[in-house]
């Protein structure tokens, strides 16, 4: 039977690529997105199957109770889009200046919401219990997991599954990790207040310049010299700010990063660390400094018999070629706090569109869309395989 079920899984794909091709061209930004979420919420009022709108914010969760006993199970996708220019020139481009779906978001929406569909009439053979988790606010911290769960989206649920659309791994190939997954995801923001001046005179000057373009480069030190090598870490600079003129020494200037570690203790050297090498170059210049630490998302630890799982049953779907471990990415995800308060794991759906160059976040990404029913089918083998070794 459950081989009927794949198949009908992929007589969805035109509407999965209408439903990813909509989203695409209607985007919203992380906390904004109530179009979408009423999108969604629509699919399922037709589909007839209960879901809870506003859940932590623009979530909506939806449940379909299958006719046999067994486990509770969600299954997540998340909807929200990006500050970023649409450049594609594709008949599906972003409408709303400025916002674009360039992460996959649409894509994650699509498979979940044709997997609703798919599945409804085999309702009462299904076992137990499928969550459906649609999920605002992932690219935004503090991001929109955490209020949902918060808001009672896990209440009930024994495992939970996700996966992304990654465009650097091919079509018809899983891979996620059996331990540490996603880099847990920081933010600073540093502002040296020195004293300004007239160029041409700077030893009456305390050059904010100076000091901020001396800690881009100490802070660089700081992996290489104060974490174990055989731990993972990034510290990464990706704002500089100062100055407004040629011929004036800046007395204020301002640097913003991330940090990206996957343990507790490597994160608090690294904080140590920069607070450090930031009082050292102010105290050297007789400068002042405003140092902010915002700790974002935490790590995305699969827990391991999941992961062993998600490629047991991806090995087993139709569509799949190759299901394997892959190492850590260093990107972050929230993911991570539904993996805080259950078991589960979060994989990658091979989404590499042939001779597409652009990575996530940029402004041409794109996906092939091949891969949605791919995504569909193994969150739904995810769902099978748990079942079963749980009965």
């Amino acid at each position: 039977m459950w081989e009927t079920v794949f198949k009908d899984i992929d007589s969805y794909f035109d509407e999965m690529v209408h439903i990813r091709r909509y989203l695409h061209q209607h985007p919203e930004l992380s906390f904004q997105e109530t179009e979408t979420a009423k999108y969604i919420a629509n699919q399922y009022e037709e589909l007839g199957i209960p879901y809870r709108a506003n859940v932590g914010g623009n979530g909506v969760v939806a449940k379909l109770e299958g006719g046999k006993p067994g486990k509770t199970i969600a299954l997540r996708a998340d909807f929200d889009a990006l500050p970023i220019q649409d450049e594609k020139d594709v008949p599906y481009k972003s409408t709303v200046p400025g916002v674009m779906h360039a992460c996959g978001h649409d894509g994650h929406t699509a498979a979940l919401l044709c997997l609703a569909k798919a599945l409804l009439p085999y309702k009462d053979e299904i076992p137990g219990t499928i969550v459906f988790l649609h999920q605002h606010a992932e690219e935004f911290t503090p991001g929109g997991a955490k209020p949902m769960i918060e808001d009672g989206a896990l209440e009930g649920v024994d495992v939970v599954f996700g996966t992304h659309l990654w465009i650097s791994t091919e079509v018809g190939t899983i891979e996620t990790a059996p331990e540490a997954f996603f880099a847990g995801a920081d933010a600073f923001e540093i502002t040296i207040q020195g004293k300004g001046g007239h160029g041409a005179i700077p030893h009456q000057t305390k050059d904010s310049i100076l000091i901020a373009s001396q800690l881009v480069t100490s802070l660089q030190q700081i992996v290489s010299r104060k974490i174990d090598p055989l731990q993972s870490a990034v510290v990464t600079v990706g704002t500089f700010e100062a100055g407004k003129a040629f011929n004036v020494i800046a007395d204020t200037a301002k640097i913003t990063g991330t940090v990206r570690t996957f343990g507790q203790d490597v994160q608090e050297t690294v904080i140590k660390e920069m607070e450090n090498q930031i009082k050292g170059a102010c105290t050297a210049h007789e400068a002042d400094y405003d140092f902010q630490y915002n700790r974002g998302y935490p790590p995305i630890i699969n827990h391991k018999e999941e992961a062993q799982l998600v490629l047991d049953a991806a090995s087993q779907t139709p569509g799949v070629e190759k299901a394997q471990f892959v190492s850590p990415v260093m990107t972050g995800e929230d993911f991570s706090y539904y993996l805080l308060e259950k078991p589960g794991a979060y994989y990658f759906t091979g989404a590499q569109k042939e001779g597409h160059v652009y990575a996530h976040h940029h402004p041409k990404f794109d996906f092939d869309e091949r891969a949605l029913p791919i995504a569909a089918k193994t969150l739904f083998s995810s769902f099978l395989e748990y079942q079963n070794k749980h009965q």
